[in-house]
């Protein structure tokens, strides 16, 4: 289906049943065939030659991948040309929620597993070549919090207040261009935050957890300012085919409720991550800790001890 303005007026009211309809869109349905596949590629890789990879990686990258194709391979895509507060989901979703669950299933690290080391006088192979763009003066900076926190800020003020998003609605190609972005954004800005696969910078879980909530209040703020609008406030928008029997501003309200809701959910489920993490961090380290004392007669402690016992005999 063309995505143009003028070819879904006659879109009947919006359900359930009609608007999950299959309705795929060719960039995004291949996008994510091609994720699955090499993911599936590399976790079989892997197994073969015996070595494991956690199920429940696969389990959230997969997820991650179906979250994308529900948002733009179903007819929620079409509806979201024609009304706001269904982009809006498509919106949050895509940068918010699918990137933590493709974050989750950790695919640098499995690439860097499963991809062949380049032989000796061979050049560079895949993994030396995603080895060096990793550790990368680019990637380096795309993904600082100087410069992740503000285009995330931006995605929304910028794209929104100005023509720029109604340009980007006007072809299918704009569209597809500003929803990668949207992914791709979402991705640079969790990806240090999350910690699950290698990356240029790995900020302890204090600094993570207020890098986090750094950007939040931008999105509520964001949401707030759609739902306060006293008439819409994007052009794409202010004339909703009359056959969707809906109401410009009050569509517009709820874009707004959904960008502010959104904002909480993503957050308490990287929170829980983070501290799970962290958790499993201090477990480590723990054992490592009650190896090393196996290992050496717990001799500190043997240490600590004689010094008690010094302190006693000088205070006799």
């Amino acid at each position: 289906m063309d995505h143009g303005h003028g070819m879904t007026s006659d879109l009947p009211p919006f359900t359930l049943e009609r608007g999950l309809a299959y309705s795929p869109d060719t960039f995004f349905l291949v996008g994510c065939l091609l994720a699955l596949a090499l993911y599936g590629w590399g976790v079989l890789r892997l197994r073969r030659r015996g070595d494991a990879w956690p199920v429940g990686r696969v389990v959230f990258f997969t997820l991650g991948v179906l979250s994308v194709a529900l948002v733009m391979c179903t007819g929620l895509n079409d509806y979201g040309m024609v009304m706001f507060s269904v982009h809006m989901v498509q919106h949050m979703v895509i940068s918010m929620l699918s990137p933590i669950l493709l974050l989750l299933g950790a695919p640098v690290t499995l690439a860097l597993r499963a991809l062949p080391v380049a032989g000796r006088g061979r050049g560079k192979g895949p993994r030396e070549l995603l080895l060096w763009l990793l550790h990368s003066r680019y990637m380096r900076v795309i993904t600082h919090p100087a410069f992740t926190i503000p285009l995330f800020i931006a995605s929304l003020y910028a794209l929104y207040f100005t023509p720029v998003f109604d340009f980007l609605m006007g072809s299918t190609t704009g569209h597809i261009v500003m929803m990668v972005h949207f992914l791709a954004v979402g991705v640079v800005f969790f990806w240090p935050i999350m910690g699950v696969d290698p990356g240029p910078h790995r900020p302890g879980y204090v600094m993570r957890m207020l890098e986090l909530f750094a950007g939040m209040p931008f999105h509520a703020f964001f949401g707030i300012a759609l739902m306060m609008g006293s008439e819409p406030m994007v052009g794409t928008y202010a004339n909703p085919p009359a056959s969707l029997g809906i109401d410009a501003l009050a569509d517009q309200n709820a874009a707004g409720g959904i960008a502010w809701a959104f904002s909480e959910i993503p957050s308490v489920v990287v929170l829980v991550a983070l501290l799970y993490q962290w958790y499993r961090s201090e477990q480590r380290v723990a054992k490592r800790a009650d190896r090393a004392a196996d290992r050496d007669g717990d001799k500190e402690l043997a240490a600590y001890n004689a010094y008690l016992a010094s302190l006693q005999v000088r205070g006799r």
